[in-house]
């Protein structure tokens, strides 16, 4: 059969290396298989199967210096994951059996008990059972946090197998954020990631939340996803009909032929190793600096980080040597050699060819050489697609004088002595944004009061999101940026009464709303309110720092951080508690299907943010942060071919909203056997998510904020920020439980 396309030059800097006992396991992972029921009378496979998928070459590619004992322990986890992906195939998705693959997959649960003293129950297939032998083995070796994060990763992995089971046959392509999203979830390499903390260093869990270990999870797992897609197009979408997968996305969704989709597709994995690199040289540093890390635990991330590293290139020799795939003109991957060159042990994983692939050096050089403040002309504003009536609040003109007043009384108006970086802001600019009137869009039921305090925090998020790349960003001072974020951490303590003694207007504003907001919050739920705002504040810390690098990040990356900066999971979180006592589950909102609804919601309302204001953010402040500029970086294209891409994902990204409410809700209430109240409570919360997206699109429509006459009447060369992370604030409008 002819190849759809050529395979392009891969960025794999990293030459593969291949563990010395392999042969050990191989033999051992085919006995075990045997012992636990998986080849012979399984229904599912036979010991040719197992020979012909050879999951022992796969993990000594993977994991190339780990023992023997680890190598046949972890090949035992593969050929146990890919044994569950079959069996599961044969018993519920061919016969579509909703309710007993529900029933199958919750009972998983049990045999990963955190204390093996617990015991396990009494296994009824192979998979329970191998399942019950892998747990036993592999967790006295790791703490209780390695044990609560696998066991997640592991449920996860199993539970969005129901959701594969609702898209059979649904015949519908992923938008590009969509399919990035639900790959991580079914494409099982976050889980990978966690057998990697096994064979190499488990992470400190004071960091392994933080965003520097989180990117490199995410960015290793994308590029794992990809990779697998490019070289196995021809056999999933040519012949087997599978739609997700990265090609046939940007082919869809870009227009473009296969070819020019491999390219990309390619690209963006390039990107994300890129990335990868990125979090690891910069990041890293900054983590162990900020944490106060002990030599070992350095010494644990860093050999995480290489494990990732050796999976990568490991897995990208699997697929140049598997008969799976479609590798017969790939290039070959052993090293360059100069004369110059270091040679000898250590050295063997350099690779020129790849370093200086043109393509992987053009990305590179594209990301960090953007002129600022370059001329654009007025933003173009498409037409949007809003399916979501608009309400307004009766209440916007109270609510728009009282938050003005409140913003002088706090000192937000005026230059504050000792602050030259606060005359940003006067009474004119603050009237023309009239956060008010967004206010009374996103929450039209809202009292009065509630009102009046939701547009006080779109007042103070919009400040300090102008504030920082004032004081911070175009000086290039990251220093004085953590010492300001330490300080306004100190205003929102879980303890009222350990609140700082306020400096500036900045933290005097946000210690006033922190505790108007959170006085009737029990202690846990004020704690996980506090967490939502940490997140939003240290994601501005992160734009500061792409700002003195002059760097425009990965689109991925930016997307998934923009949600951060614009304040969503702050909202979504109160907007959740809002809805307490509803009878919902709380594991609803962790479910793959809410979680979806949100971050669709969310990308849609930055997407609109950007549009509107791009030139604002790329001529008047010289800004990186938007995406229409990330676009353009990426495909390298004019400003009309980036702005149609972003109005297209802008599209599909609330279509795809309309998707899940219209297909998928009915199926989670069905599968969870919610009751009418808590259907009516979830039923609820889209509706204020969808108050939440027309309120957005109305307040960029009517705010002085935007157009090029704006700018010039109320600019003054300083920055004027997004509303960014403003938007999340609205969420305090909602009346809060004790």
């Amino acid at each position: 059969m002819t190849q759809p396309f050529q395979l392009p030059d891969f960025y794999v800097p990293y030459p593969a290396r291949l563990n010395p006992h392999l042969e050990d396991a191989r033999v051992h992972t085919k006995k075990w298989a045997r012992d636990f029921g998986m080849l012979e009378g399984s229904g599912v496979w036979e010991e040719r199967d197992l020979d012909s998928h050879d999951y022992a070459l796969l993990c000594s590619y993977t994991h190339p210096d780990c023992d023997g004992e680890a190598l046949s322990l972890v090949t035992d986890w593969y050929v146990w994951v890919f044994f569950f992906d079959d069996h599961f195939l044969e018993m519920f998705k061919r016969s579509q059996d909703r309710e007993g693959a529900k029933a199958y997959l919750d009972r998983l649960g049990a045999f990963m008990p955190m204390d093996l003293a617990d015991g396990f129950p009494e296994a009824t297939n192979p998979v329970e059972a191998g399942l019950a032998d892998l747990w036993a083995r592999t967790v006295p070796a790791m703490s209780m946090d390695w044990r609560e994060r696998f066991s997640l990763s592991t449920k996860n992995l199993l539970d969005e197998s129901m959701w594969e089971l609702a898209n059979i046959n649904i015949g519908r392509v992923s938008n590009p954020l969509e399919y990035i999203e639900m790959r991580r979830k079914v494409g099982g390499a976050p889980w990978s990631a966690g057998l990697i903390e096994y064979v190499s260093a488990e992470v400190p869990a004071r960091v392994a939340h933080s965003r520097p270990l989180g990117v490199l999870r995410d960015s290793f797992s994308d590029a794992v996803h990809i990779r697998n897609d490019i070289f196995s197009y021809q056999r999933e979408v040519s012949e087997e009909g599978e739609l997700s997968n990265a090609i046939l996305v940007l082919e869809t969704f870009l227009g473009c032929t296969t070819q020019e989709a491999a390219e990309a597709s390619n690209d963006l994995l390039t990107s994300r190793l890129q990335q990868f690199e990125q979090t690891a040289l910069a990041e890293l540093p900054q983590l162990f600096a900020e944490h106060a890390m002990d030599p070992a635990e350095i010494a644990a991330v860093l050999a995480y980080a290489k494990g990732l590293q050796d999976w990568q290139s490991g897995g990208h020799e699997w697929h140049m040597v598997s008969s799976r795939y479609m590798n017969k003109e790939a290039r070959a991957t052993a090293p360059l050699t100069l004369p110059f060159m270091p040679t000898g042990l250590g050295t063997t994983a350099l690779d020129l060819r790849s370093l200086l692939a043109p393509r992987a050096l053009e990305l590179r050089r594209r990301s960090f050489t953007h002129v600022p403040f370059e001329h654009t002309g007025p933003s173009v504003i498409p037409d949007v697609y809003m399916p979501f009536p608009l309400t307004l609040s009766p209440h916007h003109t109270r609510a728009r004088e009282e938050s003005v007043a409140w913003a002088r009384e706090m000192g937000l108006l005026d230059p504050q002595i000792g602050d030259p970086g606060s005359a940003i802001w006067n009474e004119e600019k603050l009237r023309g944004y009239d956060f008010a009137l967004c206010s009374a869009g996103l929450d039209p039921d809202a009292t009065p009061e509630a009102l009046t305090l939701n547009a006080c925090w779109l007042t103070w998020g919009t400040y300090g999101d102008d504030y920082y790349p004032v004081v911070f960003a175009q000086p290039k001072n990251a220093a004085a940026a953590r010492a300001t974020h330490a300080r306004l951490l100190a205003m929102i303590p879980v303890d009222h009464a350990e609140q700082a003694v306020p400096a500036t207007a900045m933290e005097r504003a946000l210690g006033d709303l922190w505790v108007r907001t959170s006085r009737d919050m029990g202690p846990s739920v004020r704690a996980e309110f506090r967490a939502t705002l940490v997140d939003m504040l240290e994601s501005w810390l992160w734009e500061v720092d792409n700002q003195i690098l002059n760097r425009i990040p990965d689109p991925v990356d930016y997307a998934e951080m923009r949600r951060r900066t614009f304040g969503t999971y702050l909202t979504m979180y109160l907007c959740r508690l809002g809805r307490a006592g509803r009878g919902i589950p709380e594991e609803i909102y962790s479910s793959g299907t809410i979680r979806s609804l949100e971050n669709a919601a969310a990308d849609a309302a930055c997407l609109i943010n950007d549009i509107f204001s791009y030139q604002k953010e790329v001529e008047v402040e010289g800004e990186v942060h938007n995406y229409v500029l990330v676009t353009r970086n990426f495909f390298d294209i004019g400003y009309p071919e980036a702005l149609h891409i972003c109005h297209s994902l802008m599209t599909q990204r609330t279509e795809e909203f309309e998707h899940i409410v219209a297909t998928q809700l009915p199926l989670l209430y069905e599968d969870w056997k919610l009751d009418a109240q808590a259907r009516a409570g979830l039923d609820g919360y889209v509706g204020e998510l969808q108050d939440w997206l027309a309120g957005i699109l109305n307040w960029h429509q009517k705010a002085k904020r935007y157009r090029e006459e704006d700018l010039h009447r109320l600019g003054d060369g300083i920055s004027t920020g997004v509303l960014g992370a403003s938007f999340g604030m609205a969420a305090a409008r909602i009346g809060l439980p004790g």
